[in-house]
Order: C-alpha cells, then sequence, then structure tokens
C-alpha cells in the first residue's frame, strides 16, 4: 500500500493537581494560547481548547507519528513549566496525574468542539468529577471511585 490515510480525533482532559480552582479565565486565555503556539511548533493541530477553573480540554486529530501519552505529556509538562515560569497563578501550580483520552467519530466532532466550547456555561450545572464520571461511563471505561471524589 502506497499511501496512508488516517484520522483519528481525539477528546483529552485533564484536571489540575488535587483539582485545584486555580485557572482563573485570564490564566486560562494565556494558557490555552500558549499551548496552541506550543502545538503549531511541534506540528500539531488542536481543533479546539478549553475548560474550566480546574480542568483543560482539548479535541485534537491525533497525529501518528506522537502517541497520546507523548502529546499529552508535552502539552500538560511544558505548560506547567510556563505557568510557574510566568507566575501566572499565586502558589506552585502542576497538573493531576494522568489524562483521559476518548475517541471520536467524525460523526461527532461538530458535538464535542461544541460542548469544549461552552465549558464555562456547562459547569454551572456540572462539577468536573461528575463530568469525567459520565465520559468514563459513556466510553465503557472502569474505574477506581477512590480517584473520583
Amino acid at each position: 500500500m502506497g499511501h496512508v490515510y488516517y484520522k483519528i480525533w481525539i477528546h483529552s482532559v485533564w484536571s489540575t493537581k488535587e483539582r485545584t480552582p486555580c485557572l482563573t479565565k485570564e490564566v486560562r486565555d494565556k494558557l490555552f494560547n500558549h499551548i496552541l503556539k506550543k502545538a503549531e511548533e511541534k506540528g500539531l493541530t488542536i481543533e479546539v481548547i478549553n475548560g474550566y477553573t480546574d480542568h483543560c480540554h482539548i479535541l485534537l486529530p491525533l497525529n501518528p507519528k506522537y502517541a497520546i501519552s507523548e502529546v499529552l505529556n508535552i502539552f500538560k509538562g511544558e505548560s506547567s513549566h510556563w505557568i510557574n515560569s510566568e507566575k501566572l497563578t499565586s502558589s506552585h501550580f502542576a497538573w493531576q496525574e494522568g489524562y483521559s483520552a476518548f475517541s471520536v467519530s467524525e460523526s461527532q466532532v461538530e458535538r464535542v468542539r461544541n460542548y469544549i466550547t461552552n465549558q464555562e456555561q456547562h459547569h454551572k450545572k456540572q462539577n468536573f468529577i461528575d463530568e469525567l464520571k459520565n465520559f468514563l461511563k459513556l466510553h465503557r471505561i472502569e474505574y477506581d471511585a477512590k480517584y473520583l471524589s
């Protein structure tokens, strides 16, 4: 086979360490712009990035030259270092260990894009833990409740 065709959409979510609500609107705006720039430098495309005070959502087409874990570690590691060097939060910033990553069908990309775009509105009704539990149930992923309390 002479050609490779692919499009694998990933919706990823990760939280601040101990789910500390330190990502103000101003910090989020700066952070997400920074992550977008870093992604572009690495040849990665982010369809949409957004979040709320204690977490981040990204929708991206996975570049086959990178593993999901590698991409997300780039975003998380580099951005936490940057937040601390810029002193954007009042105390030392860190992301929680780990992440969630879900496949997205092409037919659902617009729906997921809208969901991520409207995070502030969504979180007036539901907190991050309940949101994540719903995603895990939807994707039939078993989880240890002690990590989601």
